[in-house]
This record gives C-alpha cells, structure tokens and sequence, in this order.
C-alpha cells in the first residue's frame, strides 16, 4: 500500500520477551524456507489460506496449528481489531539479508505489512525509500512497501519479526495517525494468561472475473506512476501508446463484462483479452517504469492486474461449479 511517509511507528507495545518465548517454543520443522529462496530467510505461518502450510495470498485465511498454541501472538494480532490475511513469524538469519525490492502485486495494492520485532539487534536495520531505521523489540511498525525496500542483519544472531498483512480499520488508520503527534500516548498491550483470543481472518477471493470498477481503479493508479526513463522520441512514444493501450483495455474488459459480467460463457474472451494485453505490454513497455520505484511498467502490469484479473480453475469440473445458479427466467 502506498503510504505518505516510508515508516510509522505505532503507539502501541507488546512484551517481546513472551513473544519470544511463544516463538522459541514451536517446533524447529515449523520454519519453512522463504518461497523465492531466498538464502537465510524463513517463516512459520500463522494465518494461511486454509490454514495450511502454504505462502498464498489469495483464498480463506484461518488460523494455523502454529498460531493456536501460541495465546499471546493472538492477543497482539486481536488487540488491532482488524481482519488480518496472510501473517507469519520471519526470521532472518545471521548475516542474511532481505534483497531491495518493492511489492507490486495485486495483494499489495489494499494491504498494508505490520512488523512486530521479537528477536532484534540494534545493527539490524529496515531501509525503506530514503530511510533507514531499526525497529525495537515489541514496537509495532508499518511501511510504504510500494517504495523500494531492503533489510540487513550484519550480526551474528537471528533476527525474527512478526509479520501480518490488513487493509485495517477507520480505527486502525487513526492509531496510525497518532504516531505523527509529537508526546501521543503509548498503549501497553500486556499478555493476558485470562484470555483467549482470535483474530480476524479475511474470507474474501478473488472473483473469477475482475469487476470493471476495480480494472479501472487499478489501471488509472498506474498510468498516474508511469514515465519513461529516457527523454527520447521513441520512449516518448511508446509511453503515449501504452496509455493508450491500457485505455482500450479497460473499455473492452467494461464491454465485455456488461455482455457476459461473470458467466462462463465469456471466460475464453476475457483470457484472450488479457493475453493479447500481456503480449503487446511485453513490447511496448521496453523503457517504461512507475516512478516511486522503477519497477518497470509490465512488470507491474503483470503483478497488479493481468495476473488477478481472472480468477479460473483450471479443470473443466471445477469451472462447472462456479457457473451461476439458474434464475428460473426464460425469454
């Protein structure tokens, strides 16, 4: 999600040394190795689609077996009372490091990440845009993981966060505005060995079919970022038609939907929309980037829409299943 200032630093506390202890306490063939293995980096999942040992973004979240045993990591994810998707223990490992990137894809347009530092050193530090900070152990921090972001562990012990992903609350982004006012109140969240919590767990997927509406909110936030990265006539050029193909896009994908909306009868037009799209994005895009990140233009392309727009199973029995229900209405 994109965010004014890189980092904020909620005004809330948690006691790190019992979230360690909960942390320590599961069991060491909990940690999976991060799903790009990426060398020194690895989660025990918390909140999964299905509650299962998986890293994906989309579908019913639950909680774990992991998270069930440990009452103090539910209290903290309760305590914010917002509906959390995918949530994990990262631990990052002596001398690792996480690769400078940025989080371009459609999962990342609505949420926002929360760190919750559990085992840190001082050394350790989060970079984000043209900041560098360390977080504290039991602080709670969010970031604008749209702006190119990186972290490093110099030293010779493991550094684990937790790690929770919400689009948050009218309430949520109130505390959030509270860490920009200078002597605000911090809010001490005890661990309570009396209650037993639960987080809300998001339940939402993607449609089969990406409403217009949302096509066009999506494609009109990045034609807002794009630029090219050198001033020439081509470059020039080609931006201009990739506006334009990205305009054509959201009419034919509006058109397409007003004749079918999600009906299975339309899904082989809406992939061949999408695909035909993918194509000439390759092409034209060649020089093109956002201009927060540079990320170039197809890639976000790719991450945000092309790869969320349709939501299809790909076996013909499972696509029978998500045909709509008949009406009783003939002409």
């Amino acid at each position: 999600m994109r965010l004014p200032r890189p980092f904020y630093r909620l005004p809330v506390r948690f006691d790190a040394e019992r979230l360690r202890a909960e942390a320590v306490a599961l069991p060491a063939s909990a940690w999976a190795r991060h799903p790009n293995e990426i060398a020194g980096n690895y989660s025990i999942r918390l909140i999964s689609v299905g509650g299962g040992e998986n890293d994906e973004v989309n579908g019913s979240m639950q909680a774990t077996p992991h998270l069930a045993r440990s009452p103090y990591l539910r209290q903290v994810l309760a305590s914010f009372g917002v509906v959390w998707g995918r949530s994990r223990l990262l631990r990052l490992a002596p001398g690792a490091v996480v690769p400078e990137h940025a989080d371009i894809h459609h999962h990342w347009f609505y949420r926002v990440r929360m760190h919750v530092p559990i085992v840190t050193r001082p050394e350790v530090r989060f970079s984000c845009g043209d900041e560098s900070v360390h977080m504290a152990p039991g602080e709670a921090w969010i970031f604008d993981n749209w702006r190119l972001h990186h972290v490093e562990n110099p030293t010779e012990s493991e550094r684990i966060h937790l790690v929770a992903d919400t689009s948050g609350s009218a309430a949520f982004w109130r505390l959030v505005a509270r860490s920009e006012v200078p002597g605000a109140a911090v809010h001490v969240e005890a661990y309570d060995p009396t209650r037993s919590a639960q987080p809300l767990t998001e339940r939402a997927s993607l449609r089969p079919v990406m409403a217009p509406g949302e096509m066009e909110l999506l494609t009109g936030d990045l034609r807002v970022e794009l630029i090219a990265l050198a001033d020439t006539p081509d470059h020039r050029e080609r931006l201009g038609r990739y506006h334009a193909l990205l305009d054509a896009f959201t009419r034919d994908w509006r058109q397409l939907y007003s004749l079918y909306a999600e009906e299975e009868a339309g899904w082989h037009e809406f992939e061949q929309l999408r695909d035909s799209v993918r194509e000439s994005s390759r092409t034209l895009g060649a020089g093109l980037a956002v201009r927060t990140n540079r990320v170039a233009a197809h890639a976000v392309l790719e991450g945000r829409i092309l790869k969320a727009c349709l939501s299809l199973p790909a076996d013909q029995d499972a696509r029978s299943a998500l045909r709509p229900a008949p009406t009783g209405i003939h002409p």
